[in-house]
């Protein structure tokens, strides 16, 4: 059985009856997986993986989670793969795409990832662009899910996000984006803190081709954003592409350091995430990310097993 063709380029790809399926498939993959038990859906399905960007979370959740369920995987790096140099994109979708079930592509501008996906004949999943980073933020909700809203059954409830608040202190960058995109699409508010010159491009958040600003607000002072949030989170403040700015940008952010004032702004039973990797003493103390609210650990796991439910359902739609 194969899915119709489908990609997840952006998290606006999908609708929130589509989320609300997902998060209750990885919970059940993820239960199989603490008990031992095979959940091979993807048998002799092959998934191709490339890289323009390096990674370690990505690689690992993606090729760790296709093997568990079954399947293969092809890793390619920039120097193994012609991808954009002395071939075209267009010409390596369209072979890749004949010798591969599905295609996870880490890369630079999100135009790249589309051209490929305009001529693949398989799913095509953003493991990361400069833009949008859809899987991490899967990942997260289902993180935020898994930790305060079940239902009376123990199942991921999507109600449960009704009237929460996300905080993002720091860069208005791919994650900013893409959590703009998720508090529009599935109900949740938003409060972004950036430096100023760093904020977030309202038309890159933008849902349904209008720019993202309903669900979420703007705020100068970081320690305020975090005022009464249920979730307080950052990234890196130089994200990869963007070394060469560093020294700036140290000086731009030094107030946007998630602290213990900021998270006590927050809700007392408030979660912090990371999306990782991080640099403690920069975009977050140690005391923040090594503390009792902090779910980092839980969220770069639950990157493989909410991925491992996006896979099964672009490869095989959505399962009893």
């Amino acid at each position: 059985m194969t899915a119709p063709l489908k990609h997840y380029l952006q998290f606006a790809d999908f609708t929130a009856d589509e989320y609300a399926y997902l998060f209750e498939r990885a919970a059940l993959i993820k239960r199989k997986f603490k008990a031992y038990e095979k959940h091979h859906t993807l048998t002799d399905r092959t998934l191709a993986m490339i890289f323009e960007k390096a990674s370690t979370r990505t690689r690992v959740s993606f090729e760790a989670g296709m093997y568990q369920m079954g399947g293969s995987v092809v890793h390619l790096t920039t120097g193994d793969s012609q991808l954009g140099r002395s071939e075209p994109i267009e010409d390596t979708a369209r072979v890749i795409s004949r010798m591969t079930d599905a295609v996870m592509i880490r890369t630079f501008e999100q135009a790249r990832i589309e051209r490929f996906a305009e001529y693949s004949r398989v799913p095509v999943i953003n493991g990361l662009t400069n833009e949008y980073h859809p899987c991490q933020i899967l990942a997260d909700i289902f993180t935020y899910l898994e930790h305060r809203g079940t239902n009376s059954e123990g199942k991921p409830d999507m109600a449960c996000l009704a009237g929460k608040t996300v905080a993002w202190i720091g860069d208005g960058n791919n994650m900013a984006n893409t959590w703009a995109q998720a508090a529009a699409l599935l109900g949740f508010k938003l409060r972004v803190s950036t430096p100023r010159g760093y904020e977030v491009d309202t038309q890159l958040a933008a849902l349904d081709g209008t720019p993202a600003s309903k669900g979420w607000q703007n705020f100068a002072d970081p320690v305020e954003a975090c005022a009464g949030a249920d979730l307080v989170t950052t990234d890196v403040w130089t994200s990869m592409g963007y070394e060469a700015e560093n020294e700036a940008r140290k000086k731009a952010f030094a107030n946007w350091c998630v602290d213990a004032e900021m998270m006590a702004a927050a809700r007392p039973d408030a979660l912090f995430m990371h999306c990782l990797p991080a640099h403690r003493g920069e975009e977050v103390t140690a005391e923040v990310i090594d503390g009792p609210q902090s779910v980092v650990w839980d969220e770069a796991e639950n990157r493989m097993h909410a991925q491992k439910a996006l896979l099964e359902y672009l490869l095989l739609g959505r399962q009893g």
